[in-house]
């Protein structure tokens, strides 16, 4: 809910009513990003780094409050303390309130990575090689320790009365459900999702961003109290 203020200053001698003139002051609502990734920016802004919910042509003047940045790349932080600070001495009157991150990790670089294609279907093809030879590895290995074969030897003795070395009645359906139940429990059949919820791969790639982003912070305010 916006919160206005409006402070009177009436000419002495004369009736309130009669003549005044007023100012309005309102609260500038900002969210913090956890991570902001800056190519060919000279000069850091809020805008940059939070997002801005204000009244009117507030919030283009608070979005281009400018913010300290370092002169040469890389990653560093900008706390909401340093954000709250500039538009504060930018815009004086005006009450901020934070509605998202405490910290922000802010990412230059003065020109965009170069693609190399081939670069990057070498890595596609060598992870998907790892990942394939593993993961077969993985399911011979569980159903060698298990002795797979021997459970499906005693159900085809158990449901057709003879006894099988090798049960392709029971094998080749158990097969098409090992990959069917892979696909749905990934959520991805090629390059198509199968529901809209995130993936397993997805859950914990976010999960794991998240943790390095707060390994990253905690990094870079200990180098900032050595440097001190």
């Amino acid at each position: 809910m916006e919160k206005i203020f409006i402070i009177l200053f009436c000419r002495k001698g004369e009736n309130m009513m009669d003549e005044f003139e007023w100012r309005s002051f309102m609260d500038i609502y900002i969210k913090p990003k956890k991570k902001a990734a800056l190519v060919g920016v000279q000069r850091v802004t809020v805008g940059h780094v939070a997002d801005v919910f204000a009244d009117g042509s507030l919030k283009k003047r608070a979005e281009a409050v400018g913010l300290a940045s370092p002169k040469t790349g890389g990653a560093y932080l900008i706390s909401v303390i340093d954000i709250v600070a500039a538009i504060s001495a930018a815009l004086p009157g005006h009450a901020v309130v934070n509605l998202g991150e405490m910290d922000t990790i802010v990412s230059l670089r003065a020109a965009p990575p170069k693609k190399n294609r081939a670069w990057q279907w070498t890595k596609i093809a060598a992870v998907s090689l790892i990942l394939f030879t593993g993961s077969i590895t993985a399911i011979m290995t569980f159903h060698t320790d298990s002795q797979l074969s021997t459970v499906f030897s005693k159900y085809h003795e158990m449901f057709f009365g003879t006894a099988a070395q090798q049960p392709h009645i029971i094998t080749i359906p158990y097969a098409i459900g090992l990959a069917v139940g892979i696909v749905v429990f990934f959520n991805h059949f090629g390059g198509r999702r199968l529901t809209k919820e995130p993936t397993p791969i997805e859950v914990e790639l976010a999960t794991y961003e998240k943790d390095v982003e707060d390994a990253l912070i905690a990094q870079i305010e200990l180098d900032a109290e050595k440097d001190k």
